[in-house]
């Protein structure tokens, strides 16, 4: 355990499905500062109809991280947190097979049929906790043994990928438990795979590493990196390696019960639990069981989010017009209300590509207004997530049998108001919004509690309270959200 020392540094790398950046984090005894010193975009590559990540690229940029560092002193450890599901196959002498696969790629098309052929979805559901999506691991799995079992063969190892950044960086091969959690093959209740879904979608049981609970130090930096770099050594620490899990373990919460919705090209919308709930119903909801800090459940729903705003954005840019994202927020307050809505969730807004396009036919096949300007397409996008966070409010009472007195909502989207303020009115409780750099608040607190510098994850939380200061968003126009809401079940969603 390290001696507490008037002020701490360490190294949060946090790479979103966009973009990534490194953060010098800086511990002063009462609160947490976050100094990004390295930021890099995360662009998918294209190449023979397959959609991979450039892991190489981005442990370049992680790279350039810990030079920028060397200016500010360095480090003392450093924390990798990621997306979650996708992974890299190492062979037998520790190289990388081939650049891990998009998880929106098309491979895993028809794949949670298949699966559910091989276990039955109750059972699947009992036995892992986790919401069904055809881009979990699992399933990604099997898609990769019926069309490539060759490279399936050849694999000695699986890292997810923040595992991957941390064997690079440390030459360790460990599986987080937070990150495992993802899978769909990860053990809700010990740190662990669930030995009956590795045998029946038939793969092979060596290629998985042993899983260490959250907060494990894996040793110090590789010496060739530190001599390729001229930098000291620090320790790499195994933080929540799925981004979705530090963001919760910043939620400023006082209470032990609480609802958080974590905004980034996700939503995660859920609540914090002591044991996973592993029911019927919350099997039919498909309400997934995540493990986070402190082996604590994360109770959620993974909901489509802001990748709706910035495919849409993107699309504007093919076209010429280039809207910043405070712009596209003015032009959709001055829209129409209740013109329309989407499920989010719906498969035909996964894939990157024409997003308004793709709106435009959902309304008019749902016999809605068809949304035309870009005001009109972006308030449909925050209307239409708003209300699907109150379904999923609903939701989790219904689970949990608790009533919850506001919504903490944190991350990057925080940054839009007008989300944070329909989320207030769609559900008729205050929204709390803050901090806006979740995740790396969570991961730069992991890491001193590693270490023992803070010593538990409330004490990490009242630190996080009182680095930044929230923003509270009252509930309102309760009589119109509440009809809107009423016709986006009943038609939207058909429930």
């Amino acid at each position: 355990m390290d001696a507490v020392k008037k002020e701490v540094k360490v190294l949060a790398v946090d790479f979103g499905a966009s973009s990534g950046r490194v953060m010098l984090g800086t511990y002063d005894g009462s609160k947490i500062t976050a100094k990004e010193i390295h930021r890099f975009s995360n662009d998918p590559v294209i190449l023979n109809g397959t959609m991979y990540w450039d892991v190489l690229r981005l442990f370049h940029e992680i790279k350039q991280g810990l030079i920028k560092a060397k200016a500010f002193g360095g480090a003392d450890s450093i924390g990798v947190d990621t997306w979650g599901v996708d992974f890299g196959l190492l062979d037998k002498k520790g190289y990388l097979l081939e650049n891990p696969v998009h998880y929106r790629d098309g491979r895993t098309e028809g794949a949670l049929e298949k699966g559910f052929t091989l276990i039955d979805r109750e059972r699947f559901y009992e036995i892992t906790g986790i919401q069904f999506m055809e881009i979990n691991t699992a399933f990604q799995l099997l898609a990769l043994k019926e069309q490539r079992p060759e490279l399936l063969d050849r694999a000695e190892s699986l890292l997810l990928m923040p595992d991957l950044f941390n064997y690079f960086l440390s030459g360790v091969k460990k599986s987080e438990r937070s990150i495992v959690s993802t899978t769909q093959m990860g053990d809700p209740f010990a740190p662990g795979w669930v030995r009956e879904v590795v045998d029946r979608f038939g793969i092979p049981e060596k290629i998985l590493t042993e899983v260490v609970p959250t907060g494990t130090v894996l040793g110090p930096i590789r010496e060739e990196i530190r001599e390729e770099l001229g930098i000291e050594n620090m320790d790499v620490i195994a933080v929540a390696g799925h981004d979705t899990q530090c963001a919760l373990t910043a939620v400023p919460a006082q209470a032990d019960d609480f609802i958080f919705v974590s905004c980034g090209t996700w939503s995660l919308f859920g609540t914090e639990l002591a044991q996973p709930i592993l029911t019927k119903q919350s099997e039919e909801l498909n309400i997934t069981n995540e493990i986070g800090t402190d082996g604590r459940t994360s109770f959620l729903k993974n909901i489509i989010g802001l990748w709706l705003i910035q495919e849409s954005r993107r699309q504007w840019m093919r076209e010429g017009k280039e809207y910043s994202f405070s712009e596209l927020e003015k032009l959709a307050e001055a829209a129409e209300p209740f013109k329309c809505f989407i499920d989010p969730d719906a498969p035909e807004f996964v894939p990157s590509g024409n997003v308004p396009e793709r709106i435009r036919e959902y309304c008019e096949r749902t016999g809605q207004k068809i949304p035309r300007t870009e005001g009109e397409i972006v308030r449909c996008i925050n209307e239409s997530l708003a209300l699907k966070y109150r379904y999923s409010l609903e939701e989790i009472k219904a689970c949990t049998g608790k009533d919850y007195e506001a919504i903490h909502m944190v991350g990057g989207g925080i940054q839009s108001k007008l989300l944070c303020k329909f989320t207030a009115y769609a559900s008729g409780i205050p929204v709390i919004a803050g901090p806006v750099e979740a995740t790396v608040f969570g991961n730069i607190a992991i890491q001193l509690m590693s270490r023992g510098i803070i010593k538990d994850l409330a004490q990490a939380r009242k630190v996080i309270a009182n680095s930044e200061e929230p923003v509270v968003y009252e509930p309102a126009d309760w009589e119109e959200w509440d009809k809107a809401y009423k016709f986006y079940k009943k038609e939207i969603l058909k429930k």
